[in-house]
């Protein structure tokens, strides 16, 4: 061994202390947040926004999607999802009442 890090432990390290900023947008006839950027860990999956949205909204069936284009699976990890999808530095996640896009 030469006593550098695994491949693994470089890819997990910047991923669980990074924080990723998250920018709801309502679609439809989604109810407006009051607040709406929040801040959520990289290392947490998506399911974790989803239920924090749920529980805003009061709703049980909620509808989101990332940039307006697609529903990303729940168990996508939040850093991911931003590292590629991220705009001027926020991961922005439409929801909506209803589907809004197929």
């Amino acid at each position: 061994m030469s006593g550098q890090p695994s491949a693994l432990v470089l890819h997990l390290t910047p991923t669980t202390a990074s924080k990723v900023v998250v920018l709801f947008r309502a679609t439809g006839d989604a109810p407006i947040l009051k607040q709406n950027k929040f801040k959520i860990g990289g290392s947490e999956k998506f399911v974790k926004v989803i239920d924090f949205l749920r529980k805003q909204l009061h709703r049980e069936t909620v509808f989101v999607y990332i940039n307006s284009a697609f529903s990303p699976n729940p168990d996508e990890y939040v850093m991911d999802l931003f590292e590629n999808f991220g705009i001027d530095g926020k991961l922005v996640v439409n929801y909506a009442c209803s589907m809004a896009w197929g």
